[in-house]
């Protein structure tokens, strides 16, 4: 998706910074106390969806500024629309002050993707023809080849205590997923094109083939509603949330579908989902690196296609958590790439933070960011794969490789505006090192990848 969200936001931040004097970029910063905010409108273009417009608004609230940069209410709220029908409505609540001794997280959310990435299962054993997906004059195969429609109603919450190790805690919670899947509506996504523009029909795309292949299932193949209990625990030394300088974060968290609460004993199940978050300073207050390493397999049952890209995490730092692949995860290669009932991953960065100023009564600084990513499927889907293919001019080895899952990687570089420590802006550019992973991609969001 070709994003110009944010950017002029972003343009005069930027150009005041460098124009402070090093006396001005060591300005100890003032702490904030009650309500602060930060508010962007979102303003983006994709020429499959069409126009979006909206708004999204983070609400932090630091009580008497004691505890700055630590906050009491962290509140988030995004609205925005594609024309085409795509669309984002999402509110994000975050506190340790409700609960005494307790952590709260909440997520409501409404996502509508017209254009949702499927390639297949288990990595590079799914073949990705990028001529197919950039050849829009076959009548078979454009972009939207590997698409399909999904709507998504969620609804999370988790609680977070400690034990008597204050750095040592326990988690539980309950999340709500309902999802509708459907074939690309090619018709609506031409509606208004010019002819040379139009998306060519792709009979269903490879989300239909898989159902017609029986490697989706008939009970599957258009979403259901699945409810997930958590419960895990973690280890948390970080001294600074959004962006550590030192400290770890490690998290460890069982996720059961059971087959009494909405999803079907087909498809009941259950995760192990390990994620290791490290953080060392380099330069005091200026460089760090940091990395991360996770793990997310199925202990038991079969996981529905729909579910295999929901990665879990404890606390959501955009709308979605899923891969891998795309800006959460494998930044630079196609989005729900790497799907697999097993996956591992890695990301690597360095942190730069390299002006601080002060605007609009704020705190602000500039973060230059490097990065080394990859992953892959280490525990399969099991597939049994057809024998022939019937289409004309197509055979087995267009669509499975005999060939096994070998590491997806990708490096990059990105940019941070933050302010409070806590608002931040965040651009990505990543660019895949195969070209069986995609080629480039920029991300505009929120807050840093970990």
């Amino acid at each position: 998706m070709r994003k110009l969200a944010l950017m002029f936001a972003m343009l005069f931040p930027i150009s005041l910074a460098f124009s402070q004097e090093t006396a001005d970029e060591k300005k100890a910063e003032k702490a904030k106390s009650g309500w602060n905010f930060g508010g962007l409108p979102v303003v983006a273009y994709d020429t499959d969806l069409g126009f979006e417009y909206g708004a999204l608004v983070n609400l932090f609230h630091y009580g008497d500024e004691s505890i700055y940069p630590k906050y009491k209410h962290n509140i988030y709220a995004e609205v925005s629309r594609f024309t085409k029908g795509s669309g984002i409505n999402r509110l994000f609540y975050d506190s340790k002050y409700v609960i005494p001794g307790i952590r709260l997280t909440a997520d409501l959310a409404y996502l509508t993707d017209k254009m949702y990435d499927f390639y297949g299962f288990n990595g590079y054993e799914s073949v990705y023809n990028m001529d197919w997906a950039d050849d829009e004059s076959s009548f078979y195969r454009s972009r939207a080849f590997y698409k399909y429609d999904r709507k998504l109603t969620r609804f999370t919450s988790d609680l977070q205590g400690k034990f008597k190790n204050d750095k040592l805690g326990w988690v539980a919670g309950i999340g709500f997923y309902d999802f509708k899947v459907d074939t690309v509506d090619i018709d609506k996504l031409n509606k208004g094109k010019d002819e040379a523009d139009k998306l060519p029909y792709v009979d269903g795309g490879l989300y239909k083939r898989y159902v017609d292949w029986g490697l989706i299932d008939e009970d599957e193949k258009n979403g259901g509603f699945v409810t997930y209990l958590k419960f895990g625990a973690v280890y948390d030394t970080r001294d600074n949330e959004p962006n550590p300088m030192k400290g770890v974060w490690t998290e460890a968290v069982v996720t059961y579908a059971p087959s009494f609460l909405g999803i079907g004993s087909k498809y009941e199940h259950a995760k192990l989902s390990i994620i290791h978050r490290q953080y060392f300073t380099l330069v005091p207050e200026r460089l760090s690196f940091v990395y991360r390493l996770g793990y997310q397999g199925t202990i038991f049952g079969k996981c529905p296609f729909y579910l295999q890209p929901n990665m879990t995490t404890l606390f959501l730092r955009g709308s979605v958590s899923e891969g891998l692949g795309g800006a959460k995860s494998l930044r630079g290669i196609i989005r729900n790439r790497v799907v697999g009932d097993g996956i591992a991953y890695g990301n690597l960065e360095l942190r730069w933070k390299f002006a601080r100023f002060q605007f609009i009564n704020q705190n602000f600084y500039l973060s230059f960011n490097a990065f080394l990513d990859g992953g892959q499927v280490v525990q399969k889907v099991k597939l049994d794969a057809p024998s022939t293919i019937t289409e004309a001019g197509y055979d087995v080895s267009d669509y499975f490789s005999t060939e096994n899952d070998k590491l997806h990687t990708s490096w990059g570089v990105g940019l941070r505006i933050v302010m409070n420590q806590n608002f931040i802006i965040a651009v990505d550019h990543g660019r895949a090192m195969k070209s069986d992973d995609g080629t480039s991609g920029t991300y505009i969001g929120l807050n840093f990848l970990f």
